[in-house]
């Protein structure tokens, strides 16, 4: 790296918000014990709502505090500018589409919300591959909850018409070699057709396990849903 370049990246991250990593459990009214990790920015105040983000991991091998994982690889460093409290819990079952997923998030979120002083305008759901998947099946069934969401290599089944009824970002590269590119452009592309607020971002020479190669395109789609929210 250049002299120049290496000094400019030391001072933005001098600037950057800082966050304190946790990691926790959730009892949920099941009996089943939730693991999730958490990154509350370091001068968090009550007195000032912050977003609340929801970050959800890929598939793979999952161990414990998976979620933990890829929030601090992936979703704090491409969202750290929006200085949200953040939460990337594991997933209960096979796929976030599950009905106990879908319960034990919503339960999460409702923890959150009484613990911290959260923006009721500024709730972001975000996941890359399985994860995008489910941020999308969030997003269609719990618009009346989040306010954005950013998909990153999902694939979704949900019927057009319950997509995107809210800021939605979608990041698909075009040499994702597990999640076709294609569903995602035409998805995307439909949605801007129907007046949705879609915004769509192509990526070139990122495979689909290059998670860390769309870190640049995410603090772009962070910048992107900090825009809607202002208006």
């Amino acid at each position: 790296m250049k002299p120049l370049m290496a000094a400019a990246l030391f001072a933005a991250l001098l600037q950057a918000p800082t966050f304190r990593m946790q990691q926790d459990t959730l009892q949920l009214p099941d009996g089943t014990t939730l693991l999730y990790g958490r990154a509350i920015p370091a001068a968090y105040d009550p007195e000032q709502p912050r977003p609340l983000v929801l970050a959800l991991h890929p598939g793979g091998e999952k161990r414990p505090y998976y979620g933990a994982q890829y929030l601090r690889s992936i979703f704090l460093p491409g969202l750290r500018e929006l200085n949200p409290i953040m939460v990337a819990p594991d997933c209960p079952t096979a796929a976030w589409s599950d009905p106990a997923a879908e319960k034990a998030v919503m339960a999460l979120i409702e923890k959150v919300r009484g613990e911290y002083s959260v923006d009721r305008r500024r709730i972001l759901v975000i996941g890359f591959s399985l994860g995008g998947r489910g941020t999308w099946f969030m997003a269609s069934r719990h618009a009346d909850l989040f306010t954005a969401a950013i998909v990153m290599a999902g694939t979704t089944d949900e019927p057009l018409e319950r997509l995107a009824r809210i800021p939605t970002y979608v990041i698909h590269s075009r040499d994702d070699q597990v999640v076709p590119f294609g569903q995602a452009e035409q998805r995307a592309a439909t949605l801007e057709r129907m007046g949705r607020p879609v915004k769509f971002e192509a990526l070139e020479g990122l495979g689909h396990f290059d998670m860390g190669g769309y870190v640049p395109a995410l603090r772009r789609a962070a910048g992107w849903v900090a825009d809607r929210w202002g208006k």
